[in-house]
């Protein structure tokens, strides 16, 4: 599979990046609620102000920012699991708030939706099965 060109710019790959005031706790949650690996960091005066993590084979990564202002822009990240009752689970267990329980939607895909701590929106879905019930 090619590289998509877009002009004389080759795109690589995306990430998001979260902004969060709280750079440990939101670390602490990706980490403790899907397994999150640290993978890179930078530190200014001695503190991390940027992460960048590994869940499964996307990378996240979560920026430090002292003056963010108010709640988050909203964004939503779309987390595909092995079992989604038991990821609903652990993001609650790592002080996710639960948005709406795993459920199978029309589509075929079992879906639940969470919030982290700093408010973004997750989905926890696991893709549809080639048999359908």
């Amino acid at each position: 599979m090619s590289t998509p060109s877009i002009g004389r710019m080759a795109v690589q790959r995306t990430f998001p990046i979260l902004s969060t005031r709280d750079l440990e706790r939101l670390e602490a949650f990706y980490r403790d609620a899907f397994g999150a690996e640290r993978v890179y960091a930078y530190a200014d005066d001695g503190r991390d102000v940027y992460i960048a993590m590994q869940i499964g084979a996307s990378t996240v990564s979560i920026g430090l920012d002292d003056d963010l202002p108010g709640p988050p822009v909203e964004a939503a990240l779309w987390i595909y699991v092995d079992d989604v009752d038991r990821s609903h689970r652990a993001a609650l267990e790592a002080g996710a708030t639960s948005v709406a329980e795993p459920e199978l939607m029309p589509w075929g895909e079992r879906v639940a939706q969470v919030r982290d701590p700093d408010g973004f929106l997750l989905y926890l879905g696991a893709e549809a099965s080639d048999e359908q019930d």
